[in-house]
């Protein structure tokens, strides 16, 4: 181990230079039945939260929004059809095969015009400070492997009154709920992913990176830790997702 606290790769602990490495052979393995994936774990339901998510940011036309993580694009195409030809979204990841994916979905939609990719890590972001009225990031928060580094980063990036928007997996309010999405999670999904996309350990990984992210109490610290005011969280789903949103004033 380096001199640097081990972090968490799943259940497992790691070096921390060596998480970016394994959380990217995770993503390159599964990222062209991703998106189908995320239809089949959810029972189609991620469409809805993005949706919620989209609605809180609070993104108009003409503005310039920063999508960290974006995977397979579905916020960034979300943030493009609401920002208008006016506006700019800025699709980064630290993924070369999910931009690939992503690059291609905007194209089959579309949509492009006003969408600028590049590969970039969440925890040292290339932009100058105050670029953006909104930065993003879905479900890659718990991928990174230090979330209070990469909230100052995203924060950094936000005009004054600009709105940091978090769209993560969580913590259930309920213990029979709690139980029953573990039930879930640890017996089907992992089998799920071996059939799907012929990757069990990759979705075994996801499973446990969601029970080792901080609770939405947790989060909401460290986002206000983060320089971060005005800091809310709304459960969806009984809290097995939650929106956070914090201000830069």
């Amino acid at each position: 181990m380096t001199s640097e606290r081990a972090t968490h790769f799943g259940f497992s602990e790691i070096d921390p230079a060596e998480k970016a490495g394994r959380v990217g052979e995770v993503f390159s393995s599964v990222a062209s039945r991703y998106d189908l994936m995320n239809d089949l774990m959810s029972f189609g339901s991620h469409r809805l939260w993005k949706d919620l998510a989209l609605a809180r940011s609070g993104v108009r036309e003409g503005h310039r929004v920063l999508d960290v993580a974006a995977g397979s694009g579905d916020m960034t195409m979300r943030f493009a059809r609401q920002v208008g030809t006016s506006g700019q979204v800025v699709m980064t990841d630290i993924n070369a095969s999910m931009l690939a994916c992503g690059r291609s979905r905007l194209l089959n939609e579309g949509l492009g015009v006003n969408v600028q990719m590049l590969l970039a890590d969440a925890e040292s972001l290339p932009f100058s400070d105050g670029q953006f009225d909104c930065v993003a990031i879905a479900f890659g928060l718990r991928n990174v492997t230090r979330i209070p580094k990469a909230l100052a980063s995203m924060s950094r990036m936000l005009k004054p009154g600009g709105r940091l928007v978090i769209l993560e997996f969580s913590t259930p309010t309920s213990t029979l709920l709690s139980r029953a999405y573990d039930l879930f999670s640890f017996s089907v999904i992992p089998s799920m992913g071996k059939m799907v996309t012929g990757d069990e350990q990759s979705y075994q990984y996801l499973v446990e990176s969601i029970r080792k992210h901080p609770n939405q109490q947790a989060l909401s610290a460290m986002m206000e830790e983060a320089g971060l005011e005005d800091v809310k969280h709304q459960n969806i789903n009984g809290g097995i997702v939650a929106i956070h949103t914090g201000y830069r004033f």
